[in-house]
């Protein structure tokens, strides 16, 4: 489908690539279970799963600040639990989170293939929301760092997805044309649609059961791009 097309792909990280529900349920099973917090994990995750999308998409949306993301996510999830839970704890915990998260290395199935397969083909990047301070170690902790060319984050670009700066950093620091390029990753608004208003190829990565759109070609299996790249 791109073959020909274009000469670098620009990945999303969480949800993308690294396997954040794995990661992000080992971590808490440790933090939870360290801080005596008394609390059914699968109860708990249910519930925080989309809280923290919902606080994530706030984030991006420059209403809330990082602190309170942190702090927020943890607070509503517990308190729609019914479980009493001190603002201290909730504040250690979500420090913990932080420390943690990257020492778990989960990636979503066939993105070593992939990511194989596409390299000696391709140049390739990331694009992430993601705290710089954290991504970083996402990458090297689970072995693919070095099939990156540019790293992206939000922070150092001082915008969030699907903001056009984001993008047109990136299109700068890779030194290639929006439409020798190509968005690939799991949120609609802050990939796909971000992407493409700067002339970006995109293709959804549909983790998260969306309905069925014509923005772009969707995939479900991450080894669907061996056959449109």
């Amino acid at each position: 489908m791109f073959k020909g097309l274009v000469t670098d792909v620009f990945f999303d990280l969480d949800h993308t690539l690294w396997d954040f529900e794995k990661n992000s349920k080992l971590t808490f099973d440790k933090i939870l279970n360290s801080n005596k917090v008394e609390v059914n994990l699968e109860e708990f995750m249910s519930v925080y799963r989309p809280i923290n999308l919902e606080f994530w998409k706030l984030y991006r949306e420059n209403r809330i600040e990082k602190s309170e993301l942190r702090y927020q996510r943890l607070k509503r999830t517990f308190d729609s639990l019914n479980v009493p839970v001190s603002d201290r704890t909730i504040n250690t915990l979500a420090e913990e989170y932080i420390d943690l998260l990257s020492s778990f290395n989960h990636l979503i199935p066939n993105a070593v293939e992939v990511l194989r397969y596409l390299s000696p083909k391709y140049r390739l990047h990331i694009i992430t929301n993601g705290f710089e301070e954290i991504q970083e170690k996402k990458l090297r902790n689970s072995n693919i760092h070095h099939f990156f060319g540019q790293i992206i984050d939000s922070e150092t670009a001082g915008v969030k997805k699907p903001h056009p700066r984001i993008f047109q950093m990136a299109l700068e620091k890779a030194q290639v044309a929006a439409d020798k390029s190509v968005m690939i990753g799991d949120n609609l608004e802050a990939d796909v649609m971000g992407a493409k208003q700067l002339g970006f190829h995109a293709v959804h990565f549909n983790v998260h059961n969306d309905p069925e759109h014509d923005l772009c070609k969707t995939i479900d299996d991450l080894l669907e791009i061996k056959s449109i790249l």
